[in-house]
């Protein structure tokens, strides 16, 4: 692993301080803050606040107290590097954790733009009338690439995105005959999403904070799908997801390094992402990311469940 960066790791901890304060109440909790998120969508979570001491084992509890009377995820998420005292105390106070390789993008190694066979990668324009049923697409091909019905734990998320890069076929591929979703699968999934949210992301992606981008085949639809988010010049790319039956033929790297592209379009200096586990990592680089360190996701342990 590369040796860390502390402006890096400085600019990481910002960016996950702000980008959910547009959209959410935030409640402070000792060494916590909590981010409560204000109308729909999916919930926030709880992180070290900037400049205080270690959260202890207190502050985690009382900030699961309060969760469970949001009626939210008990969800915390924190960068290792910048908080390392976290883990231990998290292990304690009864959370499983979750270690998630983070990694930041080179872009002198950034994969070049190649074509993709059988389909094409595009971004959705926040401005077309078409833009609600778009995003509505997506979040179906994310949750059938994740495996993760709605309302999945943040751990269980990331988890299952360690399927989001395509994997050698003679080790992974074979475990994907069992799970064959496609388009008929997606377009069951399908949910309409509300005016109020199909709004809400119009006017962030038309700010140039959030992007959605697709592969599309002329004859299967979209089968491939992922997220940027950006505040400021740093920006996170997120939800990668390809439908299982169409695992093996590039889609996730090159959408991966299509919003990449678009964030370097847009002026972002710091890309970066977090992989499920080490195998993922090593498949990111491909792309032209390089780990740094490591992004910590946690849960109630099952036993507290």
């Amino acid at each position: 692993m590369a040796q860390p960066n502390s402006d890096v790791f400085v600019r990481l901890e910002r960016f996950y301080d702000a980008l959910p304060r547009p959209y959410a109440r935030v409640e402070d909790f000792g060494g916590l803050v909590l981010f409560v998120r204000e109308g729909e969508g999916w919930p926030y979570y709880a992180r070290p606040r900037i400049g205080a001491e270690t959260p202890s084992a207190a502050d985690i509890t009382a900030v699961r107290r309060r969760q469970r009377e949001l009626g939210v995820p008990e969800a915390f998420e924190w960068v290792h590097e910048n908080t390392p005292d976290l883990l231990a105390v998290a292990r304690s106070a009864g959370l499983d954790v979750l270690l998630a390789p983070l990694l930041v993008l080179d872009p002198a190694a950034l994969l070049p733009a190649l074509p993709v066979p059988g389909a094409a990668v595009g971004l959705l324009d926040p401005a077309s009338p078409e833009y609600g049923t778009g995003l509505a697409v997506s979040r179906a091909v994310s949750q059938l690439g994740f495996g993760n019905p709605p309302g999945a734990s943040p751990l269980e998320e990331v988890t299952a995105a360690a399927t989001d890069l395509e994997r050698p076929a003679e080790s992974l591929e074979s475990a994907l005959v069992s799970v064959p979703a496609g388009p008929a699968e997606r377009d069951a999934a399908i949910t309409e999403l509300s005016e109020a949210q199909v709004e809400d992301y119009r006017a962030r992606a038309a700010s140039g904070g959030y992007a959605t981008a697709m592969v599309t085949s002329p004859t299967e639809g979209v089968l491939a799908t992922g997220v940027l988010m950006r505040d400021g010049e740093a920006a996170e790319i997120a939800g990668v997801a390809t439908l299982p039956s169409a695992r093996g033929r590039g889609y996730a790297s090159q959408l991966t390094a299509a919003l990449a592209r678009r964030a370097l379009d847009d002026r972002v200096s710091l890309v970066f992402l977090s992989a499920g586990d080490d195998d993922v990592a090593r498949l990111y680089t491909r792309v032209g990311f390089r780990r740094i360190g490591t992004a910590c996701i946690a849960e109630p342990a099952a036993s507290e469940l």
